[in-house]
């Protein structure tokens, strides 16, 4: 490693946003049961179990009103086609309660099925990571003390960029799990509206939105793709122009990709919301 601070300084923020950008190719492979070891995940179904009771009670209560809303009077309840119809409805909607958690893990596997297929098609196994050009490192090592002077303003304020913009991605993705296992742990609830006709609606939008958050993890993928497509050809440095302008164009440049990147993870909610209608 080179012994210039302004080197060893642009270096430690991209080992960082390296760092940050692989955890996060991590953690889209991973699912709520492996995360952090499962510990996280073992809290959240023993929230699950305590709220399928409550969910379950309110079930029957859905089932009641949706009956009375719906029903025009006893005598059409009675009538074996409409009885039949909503003992169907009802046991498919304690089944939904019931088996909640493994319906929507279900579908997280499927989501995840489209991530990996993402992956593999574009043929990353992992993200490219990106260096430091040669011709930077040679640039500013050979400077004196007072050509360093405005490169350590450079460096400084683009490291600073890169670490940060590092830590509000890897921060983004960190919201997707906890939004993950808030869902799972309070399925019970708004699933039990299923039961009841007019109460449905509240059922459709919980699943429609917990669908809209397992896609998030494909439009993340695809956004770290690109920013690898962008990272394995890095800004191109020009030998003949001062260290100061070599090194202010490599980090702009860099700093203006990695904004795309991590804007794109941060409105990766509101594009799949879009896509969805929600």
């Amino acid at each position: 490693m080179s012994d210039s601070w302004i080197v060893q300084n642009l270096l430690n923020a991209l080992n960082t946003w390296n760092e940050k950008l692989s955890e996060i190719w991590q953690l889209l492979t991973q699912s709520p049961e492996e995360f952090k070891g499962g510990a996280i995940w073992d809290v959240i179904v023993a929230v699950h179990g305590a709220l399928r009771a409550i969910g379950l009670a309110l079930l029957v209560l859905f089932f009641v009103v949706g009956v009375m809303r719906t029903a025009g009077n006893f005598a059409e309840v009675k009538k074996p086609e409409h009885a039949l119809k909503l003992f169907i409805r009802f046991v498919l909607a304690k089944g939904v309660v019931t088996y909640g958690l493994e319906l929507m893990m279900a579908l997280f596997r499927i989501v995840q099925g489209i991530i990996s297929t993402a992956m593999n098609a574009a043929g990353f196994g992992s993200v490219q990571q990106m260096i430091l050009p040669q011709e930077i490192v040679e640039a500013v090592e050979d400077c004196g003390f007072f050509e360093s002077i405005p490169l350590w303003a450079v460096t400084l304020i683009g490291g600073l960029f890169i670490t940060v913009l590092s830590f509000v991605m890897i921060m983004s993705v960190y919201g997707r799990f906890f939004k993950l296992y808030l869902y799972a742990a309070i399925a019970p609830v708004p699933l039990s509206t299923f039961a009841g006709a007019p109460s449905q609606s509240v059922g459709k939008s919980f699943i429609k939105s917990y669908a809209a958050v397992c896609l998030e993890g494909a439009v993340i993928v695809l956004a770290c793709i690109i920013f690898s497509v962008f990272a394995a050809s890095p800004p191109v440095a020009d030998p003949d122009a001062a260290a100061v302008s070599m090194v202010w164009s490599y980090v702009g440049e860099l700093v203006f990709n990695m904004l795309i990147l991590v804007g794109t993870i941060k409105m990766a909610d509101r594009v799949v919301r879009e896509m969805m209608g929600l």
